[in-house]
């Protein structure tokens, strides 16, 4: 079973990579040529039936993964779970999905729209969690969507891949905290996250995150090709429970501020790569 999961992995790394080039150069930097252990990956839809979150936590569950805990993002208009593998070094899946009825009808519609344009099935591919954007979009549909929530509008120009892939600093050679792992990264010319301070969670929570600013990539739209913020690389650091063991759920304090690496207003544009639509 930990075959399969080492092979999806590496085919949603590969995919990430690809609109995420500064990924690639920071788990070098980090790694000192080693190899790095990732903490998590997340994953953005929509809470429609055929695409929502339980569909794809369905091909996590078919090779070990188990539901380990629930989340709510009300001013996101969020549902997010996390899981796990039985193989602790395999990494944690944080699966959102938007509550799409909380918005408006125009907004509705256009998700609705996106999502019609799918096979009943789509969520059953063997390459659904690296399939990439399975829908046509406009890019005045996409700035609707932007002027009300920058979650739904990525995921309507990104459609299923990693939003971001987290190095796991517990098991980094050379580097004793986050803050450490931050100096680096701004001395190698990173921007941070800074949104809600540029660590987000500390010991009493028993989890450190933060993360940089997403990368930038062209992407077609049906009607004009434009650079917008792609995906982001984040970094943990967790503290043992009183049993001894690591911290293994999320803090939603934390997770709403790491939403925002994404977000137009932050995002720098250092990393320049295409992206042709799925």
């Amino acid at each position: 079973m930990t075959a399969k999961v080492i092979a999806l992995f590496d085919k949603i790394w590969q995919q990430y990579l690809t609109v995420t080039p500064s990924a690639n150069k920071i788990h070098h930097l980090l790694g000192n040529g080693n190899d790095v252990i990732n903490d998590h990956v997340a994953y953005r839809t929509f809470n429609i039936e055929k695409v929502n979150l339980a569909k794809l936590a369905k091909h996590l569950i078919s090779i070990g993964y188990t539901e380990c805990g629930q989340y709510d993002f009300a001013d996101k208009k969020l549902t997010a779970k996390h899981f796990e593998h039985s193989t602790s070094t395999m990494p944690k899946v944080f699966i959102s999905e938007l509550r799409v009825e909380e918005f408006s009808a125009e907004v509705q519609e256009i998700i609705h729209n996106l999502v019609n344009q799918l096979p009943k099935n789509i969520s059953e591919k063997a390459d659904f969690l690296y399939c990439g954007r399975p829908w046509k979009i406009s890019s005045t549909d996409y700035n609707t969507l932007l002027a009300t929530s920058e979650y739904a509008a990525w995921l309507a120009a990104w459609g299923y891949r990693a939003n971001h892939f987290t190095v796991s600093i517990n098991h980094l050679d050379g580097f004793d905290s986050i803050i450490d792992v931050n100096d680096t990264l701004k001395k190698a010319g990173y921007t941070l996250n800074s949104a809600g301070g540029e660590v987000k969670g500390d010991e009493t929570v028993k989890l450190e995150q933060s993360s940089i600013l997403a990368d930038k990539a062209l992407v077609e739209f049906s009607d004009v090709t434009r650079e917008i913020p792609s995906c982001f690389y984040e970094f943990a650091k967790r503290y043992p429970l009183d049993n001894g063991e690591l911290y293994t759920g999320f803090v939603a304090a934390s997770a709403d501020k790491i939403f925002e690496s994404t977000n137009t207003t932050y995002t720098h544009d250092t990393s320049r790569c295409a992206f042709q639509g799925s």
